[in-house]
């Protein structure tokens, strides 16, 4: 069931979006060569309690698990596209790194996501951040009352596909409040007009996710989180929690 928000609720999100913001922008900082990426999870981890918030992505257990998340924020590096445990992998020069994150507060949610190079960066690397960065921009461009889902569905794939690249089948944005994870499911590509209709106090979680080879196959980890390219290409996932209002999509994860 899709539940639409009151402009109070919206408001609470924000602040949950703010703790998520910190969080990662702590994660940047704290990202350099040698670095564990459980340390990382430990700086995100230190916001959140500084907040007072709560997050939903430690001990989450979905269907498809074999067990509870650890941590209170994927780290995916490079051929992984999402869902990246942070253990006891150190970082490389030049790897590229995808960190997602969320935040509960005062019983509602905030998710969001960031890819960046720790290093020396390649310029495949930086050109495939850069365009899921489009995407996401794309797809808040089109998170407008009166559009539907397949409209930000179409709107990120449509950048992907001008790039040539992929995105992997059976993942992508969602709605978000009480739950991290609730109604509607937003794909990553689409056709425009189809869809749930967007209606002021609708909030998503729109989330490109890219393949720099070109095709859309995965697989998955001895971990049973782990996302990883099947061809070894790198990957990028960028993410921002979204109102739907009538002055505009709103963006709930920003600082």
């Amino acid at each position: 069931m899709v539940e639409i928000k009151s402009d109070d609720a919206l408001a609470v999100m924000r602040e949950a979006g703010r703790v998520v913001a910190r969080a990662l922008t702590a994660v940047r900082e704290a990202a350099a060569v040698g670095v564990r990426l459980r340390d990382l999870d430990e700086a995100a981890r230190a916001v959140l309690d500084a907040a007072g918030a709560r997050s939903p992505f430690l001990g989450y257990r979905p269907s498809f698990a074999p067990t509870p998340f650890p941590g209170v924020i994927c780290t995916s590096v490079n051929d992984a596209i999402v869902h990246g445990v942070p253990g006891d992998y150190r970082i490389k020069d030049g790897d590229l790194l995808g960190v997602d994150c969320g935040a509960e507060l005062d019983g509602w949610t905030g998710d969001a996501a960031v890819t960046f190079t720790v290093g020396t960066p390649r310029p495949a690397d930086l050109q495939l951040v850069e365009t899921t960065r489009r995407a996401l921009d794309a797809g808040i461009a089109a998170a407008a009352v009166g559009n539907r889902v397949g409209d930000i569905s179409h709107a990120i794939g449509a950048v992907a596909r001008a790039a040539g690249y992929g995105m992997p089948r059976d993942f992508g944005g969602h709605g978000i409040g009480r739950r991290m994870h609730e109604d509607p499911a937003v794909p990553n590509d689409g056709r425009p007009g189809r869809g749930y209709p967007l209606r002021h106090g609708l909030a998503l979680a729109i989330e490109p996710m890219m393949m720099a080879g070109g095709g859309n196959r995965y697989r998955t980890d001895g971990d049973g989180w782990t996302l990883r390219t099947t061809d070894g290409s790198r990957a990028a996932h960028m993410e921002h929690t979204v109102a739907i209002t009538e002055a505009g999509p709103q963006v709930l994860t920003l600082p």
